[in-house]
């Protein structure tokens, strides 16, 4: 079968949908299939532009594809009579994330013109899907909520899961993953403020926003916690990136209200890592559990300082939270051949 992966592009910002393209075309290959990636350029700046971004994706007409797997909006959008969704997110600014005043598009007659024409594009490519699977219990309830219709959830497999193996208990707690404001990394060094001097912290990912990267090398610096910070801010090469989250004590990962339970986390669980997350974290919380598999602290610096002191505090308890995350996650029975196989079905 040829099979096309339709994700979207942003030039130079990389992330878990990315790599999820990248390891779905290589699994979809291993299997038998033909398959290739297909990358759907999309600027959702300005906000009135994104109509035209729509109409972009609506119109490409493809063939000698057998098979469409779509992952994003726009993406999705692409027209095909054998398309499944893999629905990683819709543009949020639309929905939840308009609701929380947190989008791009603003309130009043231009902006409404434009949620409604991305929620009916949204409904009709729905309609269209031969299968829509989302990728958590988040996205599958937003779906149903905003557009009335339902799905299966199939959660993505850890991509390369031997780079997390022979994990050591080192002395610091490593944060990953893409620097932006919505994953809250100034959140956790507010929070490093109100703990001991022994309480380390290594940041490690590509900024999206110089500004936001310039905030938090002031913070480190007015704060005086040069000793204690190190910000890696870079797409972290595999290795490198594994390495940080093998030889953790522990991982943070503190987004507004994640699609998914996230890669960092996914992945710190199949190093056998104890997890530090937030209440409104979204998705992550079917891997963070209270006293078991890590902390869930409020959103605020005191009770994230709380839980970042609780990780040296009792490593024994830090251990078995991460041996009970590996646990949990393994008990998901999420792999590869099992997810090509009901994407394809």
């Amino acid at each position: 079968m040829k099979v096309l992966v339709v994700n979207n592009m942003a030039p130079f910002i990389r992330g878990g949908a990315e790599e999820l393209a990248i390891h779905l075309e290589r699994n979809l290959i291993e299997f038998g299939h033909e398959a290739e990636i297909l990358r759907v350029p999309f600027q959702w700046e300005p906000f009135d532009g994104i109509p035209s971004q729509m109409l972009l994706a609506r119109t490409l007409e493809l063939v000698n594809t057998d098979r469409i797997i779509a992952l994003k909006f726009p993406a999705y959008l692409i027209r095909h009579p054998e398309k499944t969704i893999w629905l990683l997110h819709q543009y949020r600014q639309a929905y939840d994330l308009y609701d929380l005043n947190a989008s791009n598009i603003p309130t009043g007659q231009e902006g409404d013109h434009v949620r409604d024409l991305i929620k009916n594009a949204d409904n009709e490519t729905f309609r269209e899907a031969r299968e829509i699977y989302t990728n958590s219990a988040v996205t599958r309830d937003r779906l149903r909520h905003y557009n009335g219709f339902d799905a299966e959830i199939l959660l993505p497999p850890v991509n390369d899961p031997e780079a997390f193996s022979e994990p050591t208990h080192g002395d610091y707690i490593f944060a990953g993953g893409r620097v932006n404001s919505m994953k809250r990394q100034h959140l956790l060094l507010e929070a490093l403020t109100r703990t001991e001097s022994h309480v380390r912290l290594i940041i490690g990912g590509p900024p999206e926003d110089p500004a936001y990267a310039e905030r938090l090398k002031a913070t480190v610096a007015d704060h005086g916690l040069v000793d204690r910070v190190k910000l890696d801010l870079r797409f972290l090469p595999r290795e490198v990136y594994a390495d940080y989250v093998k030889h953790a004590a522990a991982v943070a990962y503190l987004p507004v209200d994640e699609d998914s339970l996230g890669y960092v986390a996914m992945e710190a669980a199949v190093a056998a890592k104890a997890l530090i997350t937030v209440s409104d974290s979204g998705g992550i919380l079917e891997l963070v559990k209270p006293g078991q598999t890590g902390w869930v602290a409020e959103p605020d610096a005191e009770a994230v300082a709380h839980a970042l002191s609780s990780v040296y505090k009792k490593p024994k308890t830090t251990r078995s939270f991460g041996d009970a995350a590996k646990q949990l996650w393994e008990g998901f029975g999420i792999n590869w051949p099992h997810t090509v196989e009901a994407l394809l079905k």
